[in-house]
């Protein structure tokens, strides 16, 4: 166990410009996410050529950032966000959520297959395994900046992180390890070789809708969601996490076995 240090959320300064650490590990996960992808495009069952990775890297980018927040906004705080609807532009302040950011890059990778002419899963399956490197170096940043606590543990607990003279979970670094470095690695390991569509992608939503569900039992909840449960929205341990999440796992398996039932294969690269 250890005692959590007080970490300034700005990673270094440039003159007056400041480059915090929530910004410097998405920009990390976009570069891996780009590096990985370009190397993947030169295989012949790629639906993408390596040259096409630019502007993929760039739609997804703007998914990841545009849907995050609005997945906040209405997932998280909508009674914010009917009070002032302005709140929405705030980045500022902080605020994104996985699964908005993930129906934003899915709405823009509908948008790149569409201009391509590639089969939409063909896709997520290519950037699938890439997502999980930037979804770990997130749950780092939010162990930096001080957010997204897990519960109280024992004080005598190896793993017990003390926070403001408490210890705690470091839920964070669990979902760093699991939906960052455990998930990539069983997706990248996956699609080594030439999978039917839609079976990397299904694979990517059972698992991270397993793991995710899974942590959120010892999470703290978003407080803010229900003040008379502490955050909880039923049985005093459903979080609104696990309720965005356990469906990600159902239609993963949906898609699996269609995959498989199906056995279409990527057959060109696009120009």
């Amino acid at each position: 166990m250890f005692n959590y240090p007080d970490i300034s959320p700005i990673a270094f300064e440039l003159g007056p410009l400041q480059v915090r650490w929530y910004g410097l590990m998405y920009l990390c996960g976009f570069a891996l996410g780009w590096l990985g992808i370009r190397i993947r495009a030169k295989r012949s069952d790629s639906p993408i050529s390596p040259a096409g990775v630019d502007d993929l890297i760039f739609y997804a980018a703007l998914g990841v950032i545009f849907g995050g927040r609005v997945g906040y906004m209405l997932f998280y705080n909508f009674s914010g966000l009917v009070q002032n609807p302005l709140a929405l532009f705030r980045v500022w302040e902080g605020g994104m959520s996985f699964h908005g950011g993930l129906i934003g890059v899915l709405i823009a990778m509908g948008w790149l297959a569409r201009n391509i002419r590639q089969p939409f899963f063909s896709v997520t399956d290519l950037i699938a395994p890439w997502v999980a490197p930037g979804l770990g170096l997130g749950r780092i940043a939010n162990f930096i900046n001080g957010e997204l606590w897990g519960a109280p543990t024992s004080p005598e607990a190896f793993y017990a992180v003390w926070v403001d003279g408490v210890p705690r979970h470091a839920s964070q670094l669990y979902e760093a390890l699991f939906e960052g470095l455990i998930l990539f690695l069983i997706l990248w390991g996956f699609s080594r070789k030439a999978r039917p569509i839609m079976a990397v992608s299904g694979l990517f939503l059972i698992f991270y809708g397993l793991f995710r569900v899974g942590v959120e039992f010892i999470r703290m909840p978003d407080e803010h969601l229900n003040l008379a449960t502490d955050g909880y929205l039923a049985f005093g341990w459903l979080t609104m996490g696990q309720v965005l999440s356990a469906p990600m796992v159902i239609m993963g398996v949906i898609l699996f076995v269609l995959a498989y039932r199906n056995n279409r294969y990527v057959k060109r690269i696009s120009a």
